[in-house]
């Protein structure tokens, strides 16, 4: 089995070591390390690791930015948050720019080790005092928040599973959004590892029994092949 890879993004120069040896004595391989979000943007589009470790607070741009930067211009890359941050804006924002794990810096290193991996995986993974948080606010919230389906995709990802949920092909897909059909494949690519299926056809099923794909008026239902 191949070693996970990881590229760790954070401005302290010390916590990134003591994570590189802990990261390495559990049998993972550290690519590269970054101390702010342009530099972590590179160093993933070099190395293209399994997982990328991120922390919010960076000196440049923010994690969150960082990280919806990377899941738009990398397909199939994930992410997991490490910080210090707790509250609500940061994990939902997190959550919203495509993070698939969040984890606070107190957590540990048997739930680093557990979190990277599941991750590497494309599995979604929270530590306990971040699900917590999450329950809470979804449980105060009631019934007066609709909650979106697939909350891994972009804004963009969830368009297109939108029209792939409709039955539609990248060209049409493109025509429709006004894209071309390279970005369009892209996109594609990025919900199906999101999403954890092996083709659109298992990517419509799931978005169809989410919800998505229902033709409006005026709209053409899904196509019949």
């Amino acid at each position: 089995m191949n070693a996970v890879t990881v590229v760790i993004v954070d401005d302290h120069p010390v916590f990134r070591r003591g994570l590189q040896s802990l990261l390495e004595t559990a049998g993972m391989v550290v690519l590269a390390q970054a101390e702010d979000g342009l530099g972590g943007i590179a160093a993933v589009l070099e190395h293209r690791p399994d997982v990328v470790l991120m922390d919010l607070h960076l000196p440049d741009i923010n994690g969150a930015e960082a990280t919806r930067r990377l899941v738009r211009d990398v397909p199939g890359v994930k992410i997991c948050i490490l910080t210090m941050f707790d509250d609500d804006d940061s994990v939902f924002a997190s959550m919203r720019a495509g993070a698939l794990g969040y984890l606070l810096k107190g957590a540990d290193i048997d739930g680093i080790e557990r979190a990277v991996r599941a991750v590497a995986e494309g599995e979604a993974l929270y530590s306990a005092a971040i699900a917590r948080r999450m329950q809470a606010f979804f449980a105060a919230a009631g019934p007066a928040l609709a909650v979106q389906p697939f909350p891994e995709l972009t804004p963009r990802e969830r368009q297109v599973l939108e029209h792939v949920a409709r039955g539609e092909d990248n060209a049409a897909i493109a025509g429709a959004l006004e894209l071309n059909q390279k970005t369009v494949r892209n996109v594609v690519s990025a919900v199906l590892a999101k999403l954890r299926v092996a083709d659109r056809a298992q990517a419509m099923v799931r978005a169809r029994d989410a919800g998505l794909g229902h033709a409006g008026p005026g709209q053409p239902g899904p196509s019949a092949r």
